[in-house]
């Protein structure tokens, strides 16, 4: 029996597996396909490559506007799916948590097939292996959450999206949280005709709502159809061209048709294969992995981590919880998950990304101060041309301290960095301010909006101390 059996190959896997061994204990990592899980195989990874493939056609556009001439361009998908998988391969070939974890003499067994208990402490695994842990921490993801209307077999998840062997002249993205707008945003550069839809007020309803009117004019800009605050889906059926979805809006029936229907709802626990009562695991409302701050399940000594909790479901996040596990497991309940500072973005077009409190949590927890810069208003945005967004910095009037920060715009999920770690170094307004910032970057946005924030704090204490930066 091994001290610690690991079901599941992603970023919280990994990290668990790491961490057990680390500490001495005789670990087993079981991935269902290939090591690296979504995360490498069918998540950031391949996307980020699409999106940028999407970043090139767009400077591509750029060109004679800076008096470079070329004979015309074109995308080869075909090739494009190539270079995602010779990305995909070179990061797993030269993956140094990959090493550490075979330095460290973990038993990975990759490509076993979907697990599922036998009883507590056993697995069987569809391609017939049978594993049993003393401690099993499980860490087998999420999939999408489908749609219960009729015709829903119709319909495809982002997986079959980045799977396509050509782009398809037009396509419906229902649901405009991250996933969704990323799908719409990468296949609208490539040239597809996409409608955008969300129930509820607003797309990205998870972000500052300013974040979410700014994305939804420069998704409009750029030729995408987006229709917000639909009453509900209805069904979808099988047209000659494609797949029709019947919706309403407004309490009025209405339709519309696309060659491929993307569906990105949600997303829930993988745990479909994995028998959960056998082992007497036990699920919250709803249906993700019930744990502890410890990470451990309803079973002592079954531990789970990653987007199988329900959590914040990113890969940081999956990584962190799987490293609690793993020492949890190893020493007992002793490390509780700690809370930090999370940055969030998305590789769109443009990018949004964000840390903190939005504007309206913030203003409902406090008083705050809010300073909001321009892109348009931004040397190195002017300087390449892209001037769509803003950053928006959120600051408790009483001490200073950064509570939220949003950007939309070019390189935002790089520069929201800046912001975190300001954050978790509880760097004052003013200290960010004082940095001085490389010109010009994208990055140096945030430093403005610190200057602002703290010149008017001192307009209202009837003071300037602060040099610009």
């Amino acid at each position: 029996m091994t001290d610690v059996l690991v079901i599941g190959a992603g970023p919280a896997g990994a990290f668990a597996a790491h961490r057990a061994a680390d500490l001495g204990a005789r670990t087993t990592l079981v991935a269902r396909e290939e090591f690296g899980g979504m995360a490498a195989n069918d998540g950031p990874v391949p996307v980020r490559t699409l999106a940028h493939a999407a970043r090139l056609v767009r400077e591509a556009r750029q060109l004679e506007r800076y008096g470079i001439t070329a004979d015309g361009f074109g995308l080869g998908y075909g090739r494009l799916l190539v270079r995602v998988r010779e990305v995909v391969h070179d990061i797993g070939t030269h993956s140094a948590l990959r090493g550490r974890i075979d330095g460290l003499g973990v038993t990975v067994h990759e490509r076993a097939g979907t697990a599922r208990f036998v009883d507590p402490h056993t697995i069987e695994t569809s391609r017939g292996l049978r594993l049993h842990g003393e401690k099993i921490i499980l860490c087998t993801g999420g999939v999408s959450r489908p749609l219960t209307v009729p015709g829903a077999e119709l319909t495809r998840t982002h997986s079959d999206a980045w799977a396509l062997r050509e782009v398809p002249p037009s396509m419906l993205v229902i649901g405009a949280g991250a996933t969704g707008v990323q799908v719409a945003s990468i296949f609208t550069a490539f040239g597809s005709r996409v409608q955008l839809f969300q129930v509820g007020p607003r797309i990205l309803p998870s972000e500052d709502e300013d974040v979410s009117a700014v994305m939804a004019e420069a998704f409009r800009e750029r030729g995408m159809v987006v229709r917000e605050r639909l009453d509900a889906v209805k069904s979808f059926e099988k047209t000659p061209d494609g797949v029709r979805m019947r919706f309403s809006q407004d309490g009025a029936p209405d339709s519309a048709e696309a060659a491929l229907v993307v569906v990105a709802v949600g997303w829930t626990a993988d745990t479909a294969g994995l028998d959960l009562p056998a082992a007497g695991v036990q699920t919250d409302e709803r249906g993700f992995v019930a744990v502890d701050a410890f990470q451990r399940t309803s079973v002592p000594h079954i531990f789970a981590a990653g987007d199988l909790t329900g959590r914040l479901m990113l890969v940081p996040q999956a990584a962190q919880s799987g490293f609690v596990a793993a020492t949890n497991a190893v020493r007992g309940p002793s490390l509780p998950l700690w809370d930090q500072v999370s940055p969030i973005g998305s590789f769109t077009d443009p990018e949004y990304a964000q840390v903190g409190l939005t504007e309206t949590e913030a203003r409902r927890e406090g008083d705050v101060i809010v300073a909001t810069v321009g892109l348009d208003e931004a040397t190195r945005s002017i300087i390449d041309d892209r001037t769509t967004g803003f950053c928006k910095l959120i600051v408790d009037r009483a001490g200073h301290q950064i509570v939220g920060c949003h950007v939309v715009g070019e390189r935002a999920v790089e520069t929201i960095q800046v912001a975190a770690v300001a954050m978790t170094a509880r760097m004052r307004a003013e200290d960010l301010a004082r940095i001085p910032l490389s010109f010009p970057t994208y990055a140096a946005v945030v430093g403005r909006a610190a200057y602002i924030a703290i010149r008017r704090l001192d307009m209202e204490a009837g003071a300037s101390q602060h040099e610009p930066v």
